[in-house]
């Protein structure tokens, strides 16, 4: 690799890290295989650098690089334990009181089929359009639309569901999913 292209390079993963760090969070819900898999994404990315479209899908073959990992990561056997740990106090920052639903969508999220997972999480955490969403997953766009609605009608119905100390009260509120930035970051 030319000495201008890994400078190139090292630029946009220093602006991809975090994003793809997240996005492969909300994938499978642990940080620390989130990280591998933004890791690996990297890797695969630098492998790659000299073969990509700089102008139209360095974005789209990134997410498409960790959906990927995350996806492998999970076949393998010694990664199929889920792990409880605590979310990293730099996003426990928030003072607006949504941590708790943020959990909830994350949590509920986990128990997503893969394909309806990636699909919610690119196109309204990463806020991808229908198009790059298909094009990161290698799938139809009627395929993102179908597994879009089946996954947020299943987050829907879980979210909606008390919890079981709640259950016996009458008056248990539902929590709604919105899929903002807000709720999922």
């Amino acid at each position: 690799m030319r000495r201008r292209s890994e400078a190139d390079f090292t630029e946009f993963a220093e602006a991809a890290l975090r994003r793809l760090r997240r996005t492969a969070y909300l994938m499978c819900g642990d940080w620390h295989r989130a990280e591998d898999a933004a890791q690996d994404a990297l890797v695969r990315i630098y492998r790659a650098w000299d073969r990509l479209d700089h102008e139209a899908g360095l974005t789209t073959y990134a997410h498409r690089a960790v959906v990927s990992v995350v996806l492998d990561q999970a076949k393998r056997p010694w990664r199929r334990e889920f792990s409880d740990d605590a979310v990293p106090d730099q996003l426990l920052a928030d003072h607006s009181g949504a941590v708790d639903e943020r959990l909830a969508v994350v949590q509920a999220l986990t128990g997503l089929p893969a394909r309806q997972r990636a699909c919610v999480v690119l196109r309204h955490y990463a806020d991808l359009s229908i198009e790059e969403t298909a094009q990161a997953l290698g799938i139809s766009t009627g395929a993102v639309k179908s597994q879009t609605s089946r996954g947020l009608s299943a987050l829907r119905e879980q979210l909606n569901r008390p919890a079981p100390d709640q259950a016996d009260q009458a008056d248990a509120t539902a929590v709604p999913v919105t899929t903002n930035e807000g709720v999922l970051s």
